[in-house]
């Protein structure tokens, strides 16, 4: 039969309804957009669940402890004119100025040439075991204790990278420093691997304990012995957290389950907190600085880098100040490329490639700080408080480059342990903890 002959089905007309793009799909293509509440849930997770930033943290730790450590060996010969009991500023003036400011340091306890050698030496050995992240919990402490009453001994003596030491002291006791690149890590993994081989129980802590048992001794000490009402905050911060860590030891030796759990997100959530204070307390660092820049007539007019260039204080390479200083064109670009970096920082965050760009445009400013104005600890401080942008694949980077030259240089002589390339093994896989 003809096709054209067949008489048409009588199907009823169906209408079919126009498909409704939802508000928050995308392009043809592509998934839907997740929605806000659980884009919500999944960033409460996120930052209760665990410790962000650990590698801007650990680089933050190194750079802060590694600068006061560099200034305290430094000042080594000069600690008594500086800090001691020779100093200008004596120890009655600077208890007449605590009693009116109420700062903390423990260097008013006594005058004693003894004490104070046990304070400074204490500060120097608390910087370095930070430095390695040897406890850092406990040591951090000791670590702010000491920057505290060395800096409010003296409050004439510094500069302002020893103000970003000062408030990064206290920042970073409430942060989980020590999750890579310390010996706290390496201590871990150890355990970790130790745990899923199956080797048994694990081991118990025994410094730990001794040490916060001391520690919680040199704060019944500390309670004691100062009368300042000022520090009255300070010493609940430090009791607050003695007992923090007592309490922590008790739940994970007697109730590991939910109460352990609890604990570590209230940690974790203090961790956060403190890393989003560090990074707010860098923008007003530059915003301040950058908009007072501009109210100055020398920074208006392009000529304020000249004059710091002309004083022998900050001319440790006067052949290379004076030839700076001859070109206009260059401290013209320099004083106003100061400026629009400070200024652009905090804004500049909104964008990733942008605040890069920046950040390295920051550290070599400072950089330059330290070779042309004789100012390297400054420069170090501000460098470790910038280390705190910096991207995670850079510092990843950064940690595996370093651990294979750590590895090369601790490497044994071949024909000792087997070649794995010469017997076709494939190699272990790196780890950046430790």
């Amino acid at each position: 039969m003809n096709r054209s002959s067949t008489p048409p089905t009588s199907t009823p007309p169906t209408s079919t309804p126009p498909t409704s793009t939802p508000p928050n799909a995308g392009s043809a293509g592509s998934a839907p957009r997740e929605p806000f509440d659980r884009r919500l849930a999944r960033g409460v997770q996120r930052v209760t669940a665990s410790a962000l930033g650990p590698y801007q943290t650990a680089i933050v730790r190194i750079g802060f402890s590694l600068t006061w450590l560099l200034f305290l060996l430094r000042e080594l010969p000069h600690r008594h004119e500086l800090y001691g009991p020779d100093g200008s500023w004596a120890w009655g003036l600077a208890r007449q100025l605590i009693a009116q400011n109420d700062a903390f340091t423990v260097l008013m306890w006594s005058d004693s040439d003894f004490w104070f050698e046990t304070v400074y030496v204490l500060a120097l050995l608390s910087a370095l075991l930070l430095l390695l992240g040897w406890r850092t919990r406990a040591v951090s402490v000791v670590f702010m204790v000491g920057v505290l009453s060395m800096q409010n001994r003296s409050v004439f003596v510094g500069d302002g990278g020893d103000n970003v030491i000062h408030l990064a002291a206290i920042y970073l006791v409430l942060t989980r420093c020590g999750q890579v690149w310390s010996l706290d890590a390496r201590r871990a993994a150890r355990e970790a691997a130790r745990a899923a081989e199956g080797a048994g129980a694990p081991r118990r802590d025994v410094v730990g304990p001794l040490l916060w048992t001391v520690l919680g001794g040199l704060l019944l000490a500390t309670t004691y012995y100062s009368d300042t009402n000022g520090s009255a905050w300070l010493l609940v911060l430090l009791w607050v957290l003695w007992l923090g860590q007592a309490l922590w030891w008790l739940v994970c030796r007697y109730a590991p389950g939910e109460p352990r759990t609890l604990l570590d997100v209230l940690a974790n959530l203090t961790h956060n907190a403190a890393l989003v204070v560090i990074m707010a307390e860098v923008c007003l660092i530059y915003a301040t600085a950058g908009w007072y820049k501009i109210q100055g007539s020398r920074w208006q007019d392009g000529t304020a880098l000249y004059y710091p260039l002309q004083l022998d204080y900050f001319a440790p390479w006067p052949v290379l100040s004076d030839l700076l200083g001859s070109s206009g064109v260059m401290v013209m670009v320099l004083t106003y490329g100061t400026v629009l970096i400070q200024v652009a920082f905090p804004f500049a965050l909104f964008n990733r490639k942008v605040k890069n760009v920046l950040l390295v445009a920051m550290m070599l400013e400072h950089a330059g700080i330290a070779v042309l104005l004789g100012l390297p600890l400054f420069s170090l401080a501000m460098i470790s408080a910038d280390a705190v942008f910096l991207p995670t694949a850079f510092l990843v980077w950064l940690g595996a480059r370093v651990g294979r030259g750590k590895d090369r240089l601790l490497s044994r002589p071949r024909g000792t342990v087997p070649d794995q390339r010469r017997t076709g093994e494939e190699a272990a896989p790196r780890t950046l903890v430790g």
